[in-house]
């Protein structure tokens, strides 16, 4: 990807995949695991045309944990991009250390968005990070960006928390992200 023209850099929409954009399968090594939730892809596909680049920013320890290696995460990864459908992904990071080990990279460090914004040329002062933990929120606070809790995942939250808003699920918060539109 490159500026525009007149040297405008994108604005990105991070998103963490399990509990966000699909079912949180503990360890998902297995793309038949793989069950993107209802209006996800709706979700994604009205960031899109509004001009965001959506890329999935995702923690994968089981691979750190000899849980599955990184083939078998890329398969899940391969099965995911195939059911959301051509070009909705602009780009996939993912980091494979375990909790508890030094690591920029790991949410909630944000080292994988400040990864992305260098590769892909993003505005992170008009993007926005949506997960359903909370290291998701501290990952992209810790970016400088927007940040939105879904209530989609294992963990539960509420307004006035660490995101700047909450939402049911991945359709809301496009919703809040359209409104907001920075």
């Amino acid at each position: 990807m490159t500026t525009s023209p007149k040297g405008i850099k994108a604005a990105a929409v991070f998103v963490d995949r399990d509990g966000t954009i699909m079912r949180d399968v503990e360890y998902c090594s297995d793309p038949q695991k793989v069950e993107i939730f209802a209006g996800a892809i709706a979700a994604l596909r009205r960031l899109k045309d509004a001009g965001f680049k959506i890329v999935m920013i995702t923690n994968q320890s089981g691979i750190g944990r000899g849980y599955f290696t990184e083939a078998q995460y890329r398969k899940v990864e391969q099965e995911v991009a195939r059911q959301l459908g051509p070009g909705v992904i602009d780009a996939t990071y993912f980091c494979p250390d375990v909790p508890g080990v030094a690591s920029t990279r790991r949410k909630p460090e944000p080292a994988m968005i400040f990864d992305a914004a260098s590769d892909h040329d993003l505005d992170l002062s008009r993007s926005y990070f949506i997960g359903d933990k909370r290291i998701d929120a501290e990952c992209g606070r810790n970016a400088g960006v927007r940040t939105i809790l879904v209530q989609t995942g294992c963990e539960t939250h509420q307004p006035g928390g660490i995101a700047d808003w909450v939402a049911r699920n991945l359709g809301e918060a496009a919703e809040i992200i359209r409104r907001d539109g920075v």
